[in-house]
């Protein structure tokens, strides 16, 4: 019985610390990550600062821009529910067309609402964020053998399909998304659009494709979580219904 005890007493409190290890300090054992927080943590904060906000524990979101070829990140703290524009960055590639993605090898870049559901940090393409495509709606509107997958916002300026913000800016954004996962948001908001859908540009786009009554029908429904977004600049709250269109809440 007193072995027992002894041996009880050695596990737990192995078990207790390996509980504790944080998301962050996972991350940080990676060298590119360590480099990142080395080069960008000082500008980062200086950013946050302009907004406001204390630190860098801040929830995040994220749109991107197909046309613009613009990625923005916006961010808030955790006890407000309206986000503010933080930085943008340019695209530093682009590959497809406007329109969604709907087949694996198309190179289009999908467009839609999504999050971040994996960090990678000894990414081919240096630091690396993978969009959770495809989502339900996706799964429903593209090609049920081979939708693609593997869509990534990524370092480098090569891309098949992902975003990428060269290696210099994917340092600030990856260091960002660290931050946020860490302070308790599991679920990064990625809102991808073909273009800014602000009513002027909405209707050139639909001048421009006005031969494709789905793709426009689509951006419709796009344009609606756009339109609420920069309106009240609060994360969005939907469901996808069984025709795979989204019903914002």
């Amino acid at each position: 019985m007193k072995f027992l005890y002894f041996f009880i007493i050695f596990i737990v409190p192995n078990i207790v610390l390996s509980q504790s290890v944080s998301f962050k300090t996972t991350q940080e054992t990676y060298k590119r990550v360590k480099t990142a927080y080395s080069e960008k943590e000082k500008l980062l904060l200086n950013l946050c600062d302009s907004l406001d906000l204390q630190n860098l524990s801040n929830d995040i979101l994220i749109m991107a821009f197909k046309k613009e070829q613009k990625l923005e990140v916006w961010a808030k703290s955790k006890d407000s529910l309206k986000y503010n524009k933080l930085i943008t960055y340019d695209f530093a590639g682009f590959s497809g067309e406007l329109g969604p993605k709907r087949k694996e090898g198309d190179l289009q870049i999908p467009e839609g609402f999504y999050f971040i559901n994996n960090f990678n940090p000894t990414s081919s393409f240096y630091l690396s964020l993978q969009v959770n495509y495809p989502n339900s709606s996706d799964k429903i509107l593209s090609d049920k053998n081979k939708p693609g997958g593997e869509i990534f916002i990524h370092g480098n300026n090569c891309t098949v399909g992902c975003i990428p913000i060269t290696d210099d800016k994917i340092m600030e954004l990856y260091v960002l998304a660290v931050e946020a996962k860490n302070a308790g948001q599991n679920k990064i908001p990625v809102y991808i659009f073909p273009a800014k859908l602000n009513d002027n540009n909405f209707y050139i786009l639909k001048q421009q494709y006005a031969d494709n009554k789905d793709l426009i029908e689509f951006w419709e429904n796009l344009k609606i979580g756009y339109d609420l977004f920069t309106s009240n600049q609060k994360e969005l709250n939907f469901s996808i219904n069984t025709e795979g269109f989204y019903i914002f809440k």
